[in-house]
């Protein structure tokens, strides 16, 4: 067993400049979402899996209604699956998402450069999560060439999808709906050092106030729709500071947030405004009922809003994402992950297992009850890798490590 990983070793090291010039291609090519037009990098992600020798590469489009729906302009999901023996052990799925935040501003690089400076890789989508593809792909290609195919038995996935910016629903859930994929365990894009086990669900809500417009000179014959959004605005901060008390038990993960993201109202300057609308963003922790937070958030903008004569009160969802986790530490996915993790990374201690803020496509797999973990490239927390934001960059370092790690944990899922 150890010289079957010898051997996956050797070989990643030795195809780590053809992995890096893979990765740099895919951060060449813009995938922002929005606008989220993302059939260019599926389909070159399509080209490139079949020119590396995968046995079955599908590209797999979205009907364009359902797209444009979702706020995207073009979609399609790549699936490539590998078998080893008969293939009727285990089935292991790799997912990770190409689509990417726009740039922004402050970069000190071109943002779809795929620079390499003293030994990071820059650009747009490199750590979030086009590594993760880079990382997945040649841990099965080194399975797969490493001279050790006979040794294992399963079936792996690599399914890389593009909407996880606008919730996943179209990507992963997509995918596991229509019956693409059928996993017994799953490994979603993450970082190299730590197995996320768990993460925050999230509920978007969009409350529009209706009042009546009057002449700025004669403001009490209206109903001010944008005070009365203050009101509940008000109300709302309130409500946020009591959020910190409810502490979650996960590590990783501290307490509930609310964020008020958008606003939009009036007329003109001298119109009393007729319509205002807010958008929020409400984090759940894994511990939180959502049930009892929708009901609470309601009750607290309806409270605020029931003085105010004349005025009506819209509340709805946008989106409902789920918390993840936690998922046991004990687990067979993170057993293996550990033990292949402390094999790599020799004098690094123990894998940190917790959970993050955020929320992601790992909610997918586990809400259909598939044992799941969040592992991949990137450093201890997404800060450091400018996640999201300008200079966003991965060491070069961390891509060989992981795909290491990914590749000896396969290995041992399927022996």
């Amino acid at each position: 067993m150890m010289q079957d990983k010898t051997f996956l070793v050797q070989w990643i090291e030795e195809h780590q400049a053809e992995m890096i010039g893979y990765l740099q291609k895919l951060v060449q090519t813009p995938s922002d979402n929005p606008s989220g037009d993302c059939y260019p990098i599926a389909s070159l992600l399509h080209q490139h899996l079949c020119k590396l020798g995968f046995d079955e590469v599908s590209l797999l489009e979205v009907d364009k209604e359902e797209v444009e729906a979702a706020g995207m302009i073009s979609l399609a999901n790549v699936l490539a699956s590998s078998k080893f023996g008969s293939g009727d052990k285990t089935n292991i799925v790799l997912n990770a998402h190409g689509d990417v935040v726009p740039p922004g501003l402050g970069w000190s690089v071109d943002p779809y450069g795929g620079e390499i400076i003293d030994g990071k890789m820059y650009g747009r989508g490199v750590a979030v999560s086009k590594s993760d593809i880079a990382a997945y792909t040649y841990a099965i290609l080194a399975l797969k060439q490493a001279g050790i195919e006979g040794q294992l038995q399963g079936r792996v996935d690599l399914a890389f999808t593009f909407d996880e910016e606008t919730g996943g629903e179209l990507g992963p859930k997509w995918l596991l709906d229509h019956g693409y994929i059928q996993p017994d365990l799953a490994i979603a894009a993450g970082f190299t050092y730590s197995a996320v086990n768990a993460h925050n669900g999230c509920l978007h809500f969009e409350i529009k106030t209706t009042g009546k417009s009057a002449h700025a000179a004669l403001p009490h014959t209206g109903v001010d729709a944008i005070e009365a959004t203050s009101q509940i605005l008000n109300a709302l901060y309130e409500y946020r500071q009591t959020l910190s008390t409810k502490k979650s038990l996960v590590p990783g993960i501290d307490y509930p947030t609310l964020v008020v993201g958008l606003i939009s109202g009036g007329i003109n300057t001298n119109v009393v405004p007729d319509e205002c609308k807010i958008r929020i963003d409400r984090r759940l922790i894994p511990d939180e009922d959502e049930v009892q937070a929708e009901a609470e958030l309601r009750e607290i903008i309806l409270k605020a809003a029931a003085p105010i004569k004349g005025l009506k009160v819209e509340i709805k969802k946008i989106l409902h994402a789920k918390s993840f986790g936690p998922v046991a530490e004990d687990s067979q996915l993170i057993s293996a992950l550990g033990s292949n993790w402390e094999l790599i990374m020799k004098g690094k201690g123990e894998l940190s297992i917790n959970g993050v803020p955020i929320y992601a496509d790992a909610r997918h797999f586990f809400e259909e009850g598939i044992p799941t973990i969040m592992f991949g490239v990137g450093p201890k927390v997404l800060e450091e890798a400018n996640g999201h934001r300008a200079d966003e960059n991965i060491r070069l370092e961390d891509l060989l490590d992981a795909t290491k790690i990914i590749a000896c944990t396969l290995y041992d899922l399927l022996s």
